[in-house]
């Protein structure tokens, strides 16, 4: 891996930081259309030209980027993109001082036309002063749908926005006592070829008693990715390279934890392998690491592993 990357051109990563700097400096007035030769956006076959609106109030856009489901999965943030058919594993370690904790989640999704619906359960394990607890969560039934599309003309800006809400399920263990409620919006944006950007914001409201039972949280998550493609950067069975950073915040809103901010960031990448039969991997590596005091109580640092199946 190391080898290989210190063959990559001059014109891969000028590639990468292009779009980086293109989300930076282009003004807000230029979203509407653009003039930097990107491919136009274009109808679906037998369609009139700009009749390319539908859905409720003509709020979606054929051409949308998102339509397509290739969003990069997050890795601490909520995933906000359409998801067809997948299967995920993550595994995720953390360390503050003598504690530590690991973290093991599976995860199925399923699309249904542009709503995705998820199943996800995790398994946790922490280790503090020799103390062991573990057990399953709440097991997290989720849905989510656009419900607002912009494509600019040449399609070099084209943005989602959408609302979701999650039910966590208590199954009556340690880590899992309370339900919890979060409904949710976000936002999943492609400027260029390949930079994106996606935000996910949640408000959380656990039910029932005990020391949990009506805590109310206000959750934000930030994750920025560029897509490189096989032709930029020829690593070996590697389709899409996606370097990738996450911010990933919750604030208490009352209770002991009312004005708390605890903000994580994620440095990490994605490798979307060469697909095998119809099933196609992607791996991801991550670390993380605290951003605000709050967070440094709970975090040291972190590492975070995810593999990816669509099929």
């Amino acid at each position: 891996m190391r080898q290989t990357l210190h063959r990559i051109s001059k014109r891969s990563w000028s590639s990468l930081w292009a779009g980086v700097l293109a989300a930076v400096l282009v003004p807000a007035a230029g979203f509407a259309e653009d003039a930097a030769g990107y491919p136009a956006a274009t109808n679906a076959p037998g369609e009139a030209a700009g009749d390319t609106r539908y859905g409720l109030g003509n709020g979606l856009d054929r051409r949308s980027f998102y339509n397509e489901g290739n969003y990069p999965e997050p890795f601490l943030v909520d995933d906000s993109g359409l998801e067809r058919n997948e299967a995920r594993l993550d595994w995720w370690h953390t360390k503050a001082g003598d504690a530590h904790m690991d973290w093991t989640r599976l995860e199925v999704e399923r699309g249904f036309g542009l709503v995705t619906v998820e199943l996800e359960l995790p398994y946790e394990r922490d280790v503090n002063r020799g103390v062991v607890t573990e057990g399953f969560d709440n097991l997290d039934l989720g849905v989510r749908c656009p419900f607002y599309q912009y494509v600019s003309r040449t399609g070099w800006f084209d943005t989602t926005f959408g609302g979701g809400f999650e039910v966590g399920i208590p199954v009556d263990t340690k880590m899992s006592i309370n339900p919890e409620f979060v409904p949710k919006v976000f936002n999943d944006t492609r400027l260029g070829s390949g930079f994106t950007v996606q935000t996910v914001l949640g408000y959380s409201v656990f039910g029932g008693g005990g020391e949990q039972g009506g805590l109310r949280t206000f959750e934000y998550g930030f994750t920025f990715g560029y897509t490189i493609q096989h032709r930029e950067l020829p690593l070996p069975g590697v389709r899409q390279f996606i370097p990738m950073f996450e911010l990933s915040g919750e604030k208490g809103l009352n209770h002991d934890a009312t004005g708390e901010n605890k903000l994580e960031g994620n440095i990490a990448f994605r490798l979307n392998l060469n697909p095998l039969g119809r099933v196609q991997p992607r791996l991801g590596f991550g670390y993380v690491f605290p951003l605000t005091a709050a967070a440094r109580t709970e975090l040291h640092s972190g590492y975070f592993t995810s593999l990816v199946f669509e099929y």
